[in-house]
């Protein structure tokens, strides 16, 4: 098996990519599952062309940008708690915080977490995080979180809404991203507004393979008559495959070009980022995962780079990969928002004037 060592991967002599297949199949023997889907277009299926002339449906269980939401989602200790698990304490992010208790502000100042870069599809280029102020010692600052970003990452203004990096600032850009939230430099971050985007170091996808389409029907009762909508019935789609695969492909050639020669990154955080982007897909595979609610999934196969592998092999010692990193204190950036402002009414958007689906981030 291929050396799993992340200062060895993130190295000029480790590989150009590493990839991680596991074959996954529905729990409690079932044969049904549910992939991603959505309304008017339901479950893609399409026709994969083979080696011996014929074609095989392929169906997409999840996107890679979906993927990449489930492994961030192993980074925080579960869906209605934004904290992070106890592995990865001092590993930098940032919160997006406002005055507890509103409508009627608390008196004491508390402060409640609205969301965080970990939860956030754009993560730490959202709005939630652009448009408010960094808290310095229990106030927030002047300046917005988004000028003091910029200008933290040496991105020249070219007008009111534009900026560019110069070549040589792109060692701040990254050096700047890890200081704050070295999650989005695994898993992609995009500033149209300053010319800067970064894709996927780990991108990852999942499909079943020989996979067929089983249509059955629902029904609703409104038992008391309190609706308009009678009793009716409704499609369900759902799928069966002979095999369900799961792919992630690291790709250390980006991670590397993330610093050289006392420039960006050093070393260590490039080791860093390998060794966190292992454990996540370790933790993935390795645990029992609802995708969703009719997608309840187990690994049951793994191989690393071909070979045959187990889920615990993917295991890193993150904590050490933390401290070598020497990341900046405090590892935590909260941004605050008034409460008044957070949660007014805003106006009705029109179509295509939303910001983009948080799934799509970095691609």
């Amino acid at each position: 098996m291929p050396t799993l060592d992340p200062t060895h991967l993130a190295s000029a002599e480790g590989p150009l990519r590493f990839v991680v297949s596991a074959t996954l199949g529905p729990v409690a023997g079932l044969d049904r599952f549910q992939p991603a889907g959505f309304p008017e277009v339901g479950h893609v299926i399409y026709r994969a062309p083979r080696a011996d002339g014929t074609y095989e449906p392929v169906c997409i269980v999840d996107s890679p940008a979906s993927m990449a939401n489930h492994l961030e989602s192993v980074c925080v200790r579960g869906p209605h708690d934004p904290e992070l698990v106890p592995e990865l304490n001092g590993m930098p992010y940032v919160r997006c915080v406002t005055d507890a208790g509103w409508p009627e502000v608390d008196a004491t100042n508390a402060k409640a977490v609205v969301v965080t870069s970990l939860t956030e599809g754009h993560r730490i280029a959202s709005t939630y995080f652009l448009g408010g102020k960094r808290v310095d010692n229990g106030a927030a600052v002047d300046t917005a979180f988004e000028e003091e970003l910029r200008r933290a990452c040496g991105v020249l203004p070219l007008g009111k809404k534009k900026a560019h990096p110069q070549p040589d600032a792109w060692w701040t850009v990254f050096s700047t991203l890890f200081r704050y939230d070295p999650n989005a430099l695994v898993h992609g971050v995009l500033f149209p507004q300053w010319q800067v985007k970064i894709p996927r170091a780990l991108s990852a996808h999942m499909e079943a393979l020989g996979a067929a389409r089983v249509d059955r029907a629902g029904v609703k009762f409104d038992r008391l008559g309190k609706t308009t909508s009678g009793q009716p019935i409704f499609a369900v789609d759902e799928e069966v495959a002979r095999e369900i695969k799961a792919t992630f492909v690291l790709d250390l050639a980006l991670v590397r070009s993330f610093g050289r020669d006392g420039l960006g990154l050093t070393d260590a955080q490039k080791a860093f980022l390998v060794g966190l982007a292992l454990w996540k897909i370790g933790r993935l595979i390795g645990g029992p995962f609802r995708y969703r609610s009719g997608c309840d999934l187990a690994c049951v196969a793994v191989e690393i780079d071909g070979e045959a592998a187990k889920a615990d092999d993917l295991s890193a010692d993150i904590a050490s990969l933390i401290r070598d990193a020497k990341f900046t204190a405090p590892s935590v950036t909260d941004i605050y928002w008034p409460a008044g402002d957070l949660y007014r009414e805003g106006k009705d958007e029109a179509a295509g004037d939303a910001e983009e689906d948080s799934d799509e981030n970095g691609e």
